[in-house]
């Protein structure tokens, strides 16, 4: 999963987990489908009707804020969100992010370019973001975090490493 092609949900500052994944499902829903369906409800009754796999939520600053809630990171997963592109994110959402294998990547001169709706690549091992025409590399990630994502998540991920080295 080094390249991921989808389309672009644009959204604001300050996107909290109680939007991301409503707040009142948390002790409720554990099914993946469950949880994709209830993706972004509270702020965009249209967004898991209509996501595709590998489409790319592009977002300003803060990202995540509010609880530490996971299935903020799971329900985009579970809904075939590829990657999530923002100014800035709440710490615990960018490493439950990671724990989920959902590249959160921050780049805020794509976030001001890129439109809803556009067509945008995002590859992972070249840190760079494509979209009409234009490109903006954003930050390496970790050969660690690469990794994880790669496998899907922390748990594949460890479970993979530990199993060669068994």
């Amino acid at each position: 999963m080094s390249t991921i092609k989808g389309k672009v949900w644009k959204y604001g500052d300050d996107i909290n987990t109680d939007v991301i994944f409503p707040g009142k499902y948390t002790y409720t829903v554990s099914d993946p489908a469950e949880l994709a369906r209830h993706a972004m409800e509270d702020l965009d009754p249209d967004f898991a009707g209509k996501v595709q796999k590998g489409d790319v939520v592009v977002a300003g600053t803060n990202f995540g804020c509010g609880s530490s809630r996971e299935q903020a990171a799971s329900c985009l997963v579970a809904a075939g969100v590829g990657a999530v592109i923002a100014k800035s994110f709440s710490r615990i959402f960018f490493r439950n992010a990671i724990n989920w294998g959902l590249p959160a990547l921050q780049c805020p001169a794509a976030v001001d370019a890129l439109q809803a709706g556009q067509a945008v690549t995002v590859d992972l091992e070249r840190g760079c973001i494509e979209a009409g025409g234009q490109s903006w590399k954003f930050p390496e990630l970790p050969a660690e975090v690469q990794g994880i994502l790669t496998s899907g998540g922390l748990i594949p991920y460890l479970r993979a490493k530990y199993q060669k080295n068994a």
